[in-house]
């Protein structure tokens, strides 16, 4: 260790100047646009700086919806191809094993849809599910939060007719109408503000009554088996995923540079891909969600919600640096890992420490 009371200005003399020099460095570096997806797909457009932003607020909506449907209304409700009560390990295995298979059938099928009947049927797939979840979800949540309002009052027949009249006629026919405008302004509008509002509210949607219904242990698998199907559909060369966007790409004008001479200035670190703009995709916010408001529900703790919240945006920010030099990469294996990771870690130090 130096005695000269310099050393240490020096040193940060010598970082600041590596800092800029790498800064520098990567200023010079070739940066390659990439190509948007198509305006109707799902997903969240965003700047880098502001990518956590979309991830909380969904985490944080569909926890509150969760926290106050099984919390506070008392709804119970757990669904799931083989109980957890009754088979146990062999159920959450089983649970996980299905709803993988599930997507990995759909996935497939997509890209069958999309070659045999072209880009524009995805806009008739999503118009039907986006219809679907949107009605039946914001209907049992909107119910329950009238349940939640209509139980302060006194029980009257006045009441009581009021409630059945929201429950019976209002809210159905509002919801429907709310509903046809979304989907409407999803497909027609152009503005990027509108889409993402409507990709956030069908995600968080998605995200609380998944938590209700599945059982805990269940929804882990299941999102373990997700998180890998993710690496095959986006990284492999036939996967669906990476296989939609070449087909979505084939349209496009040729670049002034072909595929091969981008690879090749990619992988010599002579130019990075663009990420400056980002594109979440729903089906990754959905699952975020779902892990924090699962292990809301399961833990009732706050601190163990936030942990796991906070490995996600890690992990997304790790998977996002890693775009420089990739195209696509799967948004889920690193944040639900970490997610996953941080709630077994932080549940087991509140098991041994506070318990």
């Amino acid at each position: 260790m130096s005695n000269n009371p310099n050393s240490v200005n020096l040193g940060k003399d010598g970082q600041e100047k590596t800092h800029s020099f790498s800064e520098i460095e990567e200023e010079q570096k070739e940066i390659i646009e990439k190509d948007l997806v198509p305006h109707f797909l799902p997903t969240y457009r965003i700047k880098f700086k502001f990518y956590p932003i979309p991830i909380v607020v969904v985490i944080i909506l569909a926890a509150i919806l969760a926290y106050l449907t099984v919390f506070v209304a008392g709804v119970q409700v757990e669904e799931s191809y083989f109980p957890e009560g009754e088979l146990g390990v062999l159920a959450v295995i089983l649970n996980g094993v299905i709803f993988t298979v599930i997507a990995v059938v759909s996935g497939f099928l997509i890209v069958l849809f999309i070659k045999k009947l072209g880009i524009g049927i995805l806009k008739y797939l999503f118009g039907i599910s986006f219809g679907f979840v949107s009605f039946f979800i914001t209907l049992m949540f909107l119910e329950i939060i009238i349940y939640l309002i209509f139980i302060q009052f006194p029980e009257t027949t006045f009441v009581r007719g009021l409630y059945l009249l929201f429950t019976d006629w209002f809210l159905p026919l509002g919801t429907a109408i709310s509903v046809f405008f979304l989907l409407y302004k999803y497909f027609t509008s152009k503005s990027i503000k509108t889409k993402n509002f409507i990709v956030l509210y069908i995600s968080l949607l998605i995200s609380a009554s998944m938590s209700i219904v599945l059982p805990f242990w269940s929804t882990l698998a299941i999102l373990v088996g997700i998180s890998f199907w993710d690496l095959f559909a986006v990284l492999y060369k036939k996967g669906p995923i990476k296989e939609m966007i070449e087909l979505i790409s084939e349209n496009d004008n040729e670049d002034e540079m072909t595929k091969a001479e981008i690879n090749e200035k990619i992988e010599s670190g002579n130019a990075i891909y663009d990420t400056s703009n980002l594109e979440i995709g729903i089906g990754d916010l959905a699952f975020y969600g779902l892990l924090t408001s699962s292990v809301l529900l399961f833990t009732n703790n706050l601190i163990i919600t936030a942990l796991t919240t906070i490995a996600i945006v890690i992990g997304t920010g790790i998977t996002i640096s890693r775009l420089k030099k990739n195209k696509i990469l799967p948004g889920l294996p690193i944040s639900i890992f970490l997610g996953i990771g941080a709630f077994l870690l932080s549940q087991l130090i509140v098991t041994i420490f506070f318990i």
